[in-house]
Order: C-alpha cells, then sequence, then structure tokens
C-alpha cells in the first residue's frame, strides 16, 4: 500500500514545471493589478522627473532582491519555498513563522484587492451595479469568482500552471499595445510640460514625491520571488533563478513605460483624476473610450490570470509552513492530485472575509494595495539578511568563492533598500501590519505544542511583546480614530 509520502512525492513529480512555467509564474505574478494603477498613482504624487528617481531606487533595490533570490536558490539549493524557509534558517522557528504568515496575509490582501479592482473596472460600465467595487453585488460576484477558481485549482496544479501560462500571453497584449499607441501619440511638448508636475502640481519636496510612489512601486514588484515560492516544482534547480531574473526585467521595462508615457498624452493633473485603473482613464485621453474600453478587458484578463497565480502561491506558503512544521501539520494535507487542499482552504476563507469587510471600508482599493505591500515587505527584508549571512559565511561558495563579495554587496543593498520602503511606508501601515500579525501568532502556539516544542527563546520572547505592544498600540489607534482603515 503507497503511504502518503510517497503519494504526494510522486504527484510532485509527475508535475515539474520547465523554466518557461516557471517564468511564466513570475510575469504573471508580477503583471497583475498593479502595473493598471501605475499612470494615476505616479500622476498624483509627482511629474516624470520625480518618477525617474523613484523607478530607479525602486528597479535598484528590487534588482537587488531579485539576485538574493538567484543566488540563494544556487547556494541553499537545501531550502524549498525559499520566502520563509530562508528566515527560518537564519533566524529561528519564530521569525520563520512571522516571515511566513506575513508573506501569507500579504497574498491574501492581495488576493482580495485583485476583486476590488476587477468589480471597480466593471463599476466603470456599470456604476450603479458595481459602484466602486465595494457594493453588495460587487461582493457576491468576487465571492463567486474566489470560489469558483478555488474548486479548478483542486483539480490539479499543473492544470492550473498551464492555464497561468496562457493567460499571461493573452494580458500581454492590450498593455504592449497601450505602450504602441503612447508611443505612436507622443507628444513632446507635453511630456516638457509635465517633466516637473507642470500645472497644478502640489508644493512638496521632490524627496515626498517620491517617497508617495514607495509602496505601489513594492505592489508592482510582488512576484518577484514566485518561481522561489514554488521551487519543489523546478524541472532544474538553475531555472529558479533565470526565470526570476528574465522575469524581473522584462516586467521593469514594461512598467517604466507604462508610467511615463502618458505623462506625454495629457497633463498630469488630468493624469491624476482619472478612475482607476488609472491606465484605461490615460488611455481613453489619448485615443478616446475605446482606449479605455480595450485596457479594461485587459485587466479583466490579467487580473484573473494575477488571481490564479497568487491563489497557487497563497496555499503553497501554508501548506510549505505545515510541511516544517511552522505552522500546524493540518495545513500540509494534499488531496489525490498533489493539491494542498486544507491550505488552499483556510487561504480562500479568509480571502472572502476580507472581501466581505469591504463593505464598510472608506477606501477599499488603496487599504488593500498598501496593506499588500507592507506585509510583503518584512519576508523579503528577512530574505535579504539571510542573503548577507551566507555570503559572509561562504556556506554553497565552496565551488565559487570569488562571487561572495558580489553576493554579498546585492545582499546588503536589498536589506537597507527594504528598511527604507518601511519608513517610506510610514507608522500607519506598520501598526496595521501588527494588528494582523499579533492574533496569527495562534497558529504558531498550536504548531510548538504539536511538536511540545519550546515557545520561545528570550530573542524571540522579545520580538514577540513587541509584536504585541505595537498591536494594541495599532488597535488604540483604530479604536479612537487615529487610524482610519
Amino acid at each position: 500500500m503507497t503511504s502518503s509520502t510517497e503519494l504526494a512525492t510522486s504527484s510532485t513529480e509527475r508535475q515539474k514545471l520547465p523554466l518557461s512555467s516557471l517564468t511564466a509564474m513570475v510575469i504573471g505574478s508580477m503583471v497583475g493589478a498593479g502595473i493598471f494603477n501605475l499612470p494615476g498613482r505616479f500622476a498624483t504624487a509627482t511629474g516624470p522627473f520625480g518618477a525617474l528617481i523613484a523607478w530607479a531606487i525602486a528597479g535598484g533595490g528590487m534588482y537587488t532582491l531579485a539576485r538574493v533570490f538567484q543566488a540563494l536558490a544556487e547556494k541553499r539549493p537545501d531550502i524549498d519555498n525559499g520566502v520563509f524557509a530562508y528566515a527560518k534558517a537564519g533566524f529561528g522557528d519564530y521569525v520563520g513563522f512571522l516571515s511566513a504568515f506575513g508573506y501569507w496575509i500579504g497574498s491574501v490582501l492581495g488576493n482580495v484587492f485583485y476583486w476590488v479592482l476587477i468589480t471597480a473596472t466593471l463599476g466603470r460600465f456599470f456604476p450603479e451595479i458595481f459602484g466602486n467595487g465595494a457594493s453588495v453585488v460587487a461582493i457576491i460576484v468576487s465571492l463567486v469568482g474566489v470560489w469558483a477558481f478555488h474548486f479548478m485549482i483542486l483539480r490539479g496544479v499543473r492544470e492550473a500552471t498551464y492555464i497561468n501560462t496562457i493567460v499571461t500571453i493573452a494580458k500581454m497584449v492590450p498593455l504592449i499595445l497601450a505602450v504602441v499607441l503612447f508611443v505612436f501619440l507622443f507628444k513632446y511638448s507635453q511630456f516638457s510640460e509635465n517633466f516637473f508636475g507642470g500645472i497644478g502640481m502640489p508644493e512638496k519636496s521632490l524627496i515626498a514625491q517620491v517617497r508617495d510612489t514607495m509602496l505601489i512601486t513594492v505592489f508592482v514588484f510582488i512576484g518577484v520571488e514566485g518561481a522561489s515560492v514554488y521551487s519543489r516544482y523546478a524541472t532544474k534547480r538553475s531555472d529558479i533563478g533565470a526565470a526570476i531574473i528574465i522575469g524581473f526585467v522584462g516586467v521593469t521595462g514594461l512598467m517604466v513605460a507604462i508610467t511615463l508615457l502618458p505623462y506625454a498624452a495629457a497633463p498630469r493633473a488630468a493624469i491624476s483624476g482619472v478612475a482607476n485603473p488609472s491606465l484605461a482613464g490615460a488611455l481613453e485621453l489619448a485615443v478616446g473610450h475605446w482606449g479605455a474600453v480595450m485596457i479594461s478587458i485587459g485587466v479583466l484578463v490579467s487580473v484573473l490570470g494575477a488571481f490564479l497565480a497568487w491563489t497557487l502561491i497563497v496555499a503553497e506558503v501554508m501548506f510549505a509552513a505545515g510541511q516544517s512544521k511552522d505552522m500546524p501539520r493540518i495545513f500540509a494535507a494534499q488531496n489525490v492530485n498533489g493539491v494542498p487542499a486544507v491550505a488552499l482552504w483556510v487561504s480562500n476563507i479568509v480571502v472572502s472575509l476580507f472581501i466581505i469587510s469591504n463593505y464598510w471600508s472608506r477606501d477599499a482599493f488603496n487599504l488593500m494595495l498598501d496593506m499588500c505591500s507592507v506585509t510583503s515587505l518584512l519576508p523579503y527584508l528577512l530574505v535579504a539578511a539571510y542573503g548577507v549571512q551566507v555570503a559572509r559565511s561562504g556556506v554553497g561558495y565552496e565551488k565559487a568563492p570569488d562571487e561572495r563579495g558580489r553576493d554579498q554587496i546585492f545582499a546588503w543593498i536589498a536589506a537597507v533598500y527594504t528598511i527604507f520602503m518601511f519608513i517610506a511606508a510610514g507608522l500607519k501601515y506598520v501598526l496595521l501590519m501588527t494588528v494582523l500579525f499579533a492574533p496569527g501568532t495562534i497558529l504558531y502556539f498550536w504548531a510548538r505544542r504539536e511538536q511540545d516544542a519550546r515557545m520561545f527563546t528570550p530573542v524571540e520572547f522579545g520580538i514577540f511583546a513587541t509584536t504585541l505592544i505595537a498591536a494594541a498600540i495599532g488597535v488604540y489607534s483604530l479604536a479612537t480614530g487615529l487610524i482610519t482603515p
């Protein structure tokens, strides 16, 4: 009789993914909702000059982080599902749990945001039905969509990733067409007028302008680690790093073009005033209503594809944490198709609860976007810190010792970049993050009790106490109105 472990292993072997599928996972994860909101979010904050500085910082910072993921995939091939496993390997059980939970809850919030954007896009054409994405009908449609994907994924991971590859190709078409149209209609005089903000630019320093764009850049780059998360399915270990770099370079170029080219089509103030998804409104300013229709269709295809990719990743993170005993072992359960069924059920139930809560949110669109960005920063910071640790120790560099210095520099830059992102996000979002993390620690207690293991080391208890205090401040601030969701 075949054991459940053998069944899971053989199922994983059957579902090995080549470089093309891993690269599609990275592109599919990155090219989702955020790219369609870049023109409006940037135009609200700054002109092309500030945007160029912001992308230089964000692109440089995230490139170094991508290089850290690539280096760790090569130098520590024994660690699968790297996003949180690296944190555990470097900094202990509780920090590993916080990384896993942070990445998981951030991904959950991202999936909620996708459905807010889908229904908000439908609201452009049916405002009385879908409104801004938080109406009763919008919430019902979102819930139906979540559970339709849920039951499709339960049929098998390989089938879902093939669908993701097809959708990734399909959703690139309207984006590339939009870039071509903006290039064809490029007005140098308009771009020059907007360069430093143009007419109606709010009075604020260049530093403040750049800072106000930082969270959206984090959001659009989330997914660069998609191949690392799905490492146990890679046909060849070297494909993980290659997929990350290929996906990163291609998508970054596209995002910079989508941000800058609309400045040559209309005044900055006009772009900042369009409804979400702002790329649709920006293209409408340039070519007319048909442009908005084309992009809106692209939004629906793109976001549905991104939701598929991230539903896979959300469940995979919780499954891997269950396997490594960082979360209760129940999350490591798989069905006969090799899908982490319990993790998938729990994740989509939480997604559904957040979707329902949007009915009472003042600005569900930007709240979910920004919270997703902030909660993802902690896992990224811990990966960068572990990259520094590995490069300094020399583990895995026995055959390539000359690469240690280079990789350590990349890891240090990535760590500084993620700390800067926390500062740019502001205290509000950091406190809201701890409000989510504090009750999540119940899962850590559950897992440690199952293993009859010590809850905390002295350092870990200090981290836990700090999280609780910050969460208490966050709850008090929410209750008194000092922070508004």
